[in-house]
């Protein structure tokens, strides 16, 4: 028992050097994006090395799972940077890799024959799409229908399928890797805080000249992440007090985006973890009351801290208040009217407008509503009509069902895996492949075994 418990004392501890190795040379890649040559470099390595391994290890260790995580995690990183030739490649490869792992694999998952149906009531839509002459159809469905393809694939692939909990951990790690890279490019690319005008608005300047709801949705995940192995003792560097200052780093560059929806969905994902992490621990109710105040203790400093190198704007816009302190009408961004008008058309024409013809819809409208859709919800209603109501009825109802008849403590995962998908598709659609990808694992089922 003594050789034993040693010789996993030493692996264990393997492990967590080569974690720490692989966040020095992730932040390394941060700063080396800052060089033109750099980025094509990444994103041809990123998807050709995870092909010929998957190729090579037939899947044995759930290598699948690994690489397409890491993808979701980089694919904000490999945008901003411009690291790959088409702009959807992250999420081609996320749905390759887990092809690539269906079938070089062995089977193990049921066969989900809803998500077939899925796929097939998505094309359906296709039929009615109609655009504007000069612009192209082939762009207007790979936009609005790739995220949802990564996602139906995604659940074709971990449907029921058995992940232990240490893949789940190694998954999650693998989304956190290249965040580190985005934060350190973040860092480089920004200019100086004393540059910028902080307004009522999310900040490209703060987002390294990129998306801040991409970038914030990205940082917001790293946030989740990192708690996650906190509450569960499990070391990211080795250390805690460094994975602490991980956290805290990663809070205030995610608060500096003025971007508020990645945020507020890591802290809503990461207390329902947290929770049904507690209630299946007997004798952790002590552990989490501490942590908790250690948690708002920070949090409130660094709330504090941001809102003052701000000016104070940070303070207006979680209020959703204007540069000069005046309440807003509308603290969605216009979301909220988009979403009115998506709801009327629905309407108007029950069987849809056809894939990626809402935003034309609008544009030729006396609103002139002309931004695309931030809400998938919206989106599949719109577009696919009655067909897009049962696509909803279904994504709700089947992972309900699963975390239903899980235990506590696999339900902190799917729970929070499924409030994800549901918050990010409310304020970035399905954008990037993340929301597609995390509502997938709410449908696995989680085994203790190895």
């Amino acid at each position: 028992d003594f050789c034993l418990s040693r010789g996993l004392g030493d692996v264990y501890k393997r492990q967590i050097h080569n974690r720490l190795l692989l966040i020095i040379i992730h932040i390394l890649f941060g700063y080396l994006a800052t060089f033109s040559f750099f980025p094509k470099i990444f994103g041809f390595l990123s998807f050709i090395v995870p092909v010929i391994f998957l190729f090579y290890k037939k899947n044995y260790n759930e290598e699948a799972l690994i690489f397409a995580s890491y993808v979701v995690g980089a694919e904000v990183f490999l945008r901003m940077t411009n690291s790959y030739f088409l702009y959807e490649t992250g999420k081609y490869s996320v749905i390759l890799f887990l092809i690539l792992g269906f079938f070089l694999g062995k089977f193990n998952q049921k066969l989900g024959i809803q998500f077939l149906f899925y796929l097939f009531l998505l094309f359906i839509g296709i039929i009615f799409t109609r655009v504007p002459e000069g612009e192209s159809i082939r762009k207007a469905v790979a936009f609005n229908l790739s995220g949802p393809l990564v996602l139906g694939i995604a659940a074709l692939y971990f449907y029921k399928r058995r992940i232990t909990k240490r893949n789940i951990l190694d998954a999650l790690f693998s989304m956190l890797l290249p965040i580190f890279s985005t934060i350190t490019f973040i860092y480089f690319r920004a200019p100086d805080l004393k540059e910028i005008v902080f307004g009522g608005t999310a900040n490209y300047a703060t987002s390294g000249g990129f998306g801040p709801n991409q970038v914030a949705t990205a940082i917001g995940l790293g946030v989740f992440i990192i708690v996650v192995f906190i509450v569960m003792k499990e070391r990211i560097s080795g250390f805690l007090i460094l994975d602490s200052i991980f956290l805290i780093y990663f809070f205030y560059r995610g608060l500096l985006t003025f971007s508020r929806g990645g945020i507020v969905t890591g802290i809503i994902a990461l207390l329902a973890f947290s929770l049904f992490y507690i209630i299946s621990r007997k004798n952790s109710l002590q552990t989490f009351i501490k942590y908790i105040f250690v948690g708002m203790f920070f949090s409130i400093a660094i709330w504090v801290y941001t809102s003052g190198v701000t000016g104070g704007m940070l303070d207006n816009r979680y209020s959703g208040k204007n540069a000069r302190g005046i309440q807003k009408e509308d603290v969605t961004s216009g979301r909220a009217d988009i979403l009115q008008t998506q709801i009327q058309s629905f309407i108007m024409n029950p069987f849809g407008v056809g894939v990626g013809n809402g935003k034309y819809e609008r544009q030729s409208s006396r609103e002139k509503l002309t931004a695309a859709s931030h809400n998938e919800m919206g989106r599949l209603v719109e577009e696919h009509g009655i067909f897009g109501v049962i696509i909803l009825i279904g994504l709700f109802t089947i992972p309900l069902m699963n975390i239903f008849f899980s235990t506590n403590y696999h339900r902190g995962f799917l729970v929070a895996f499924f409030l994800i998908w549901l918050l990010t598709i409310n304020h970035s659609a399905m954008r990037i492949a993340l929301p597609g990808f995390i509502y997938a694992l709410s449908l696995i089922r989680i085994t203790d075994e190895e």
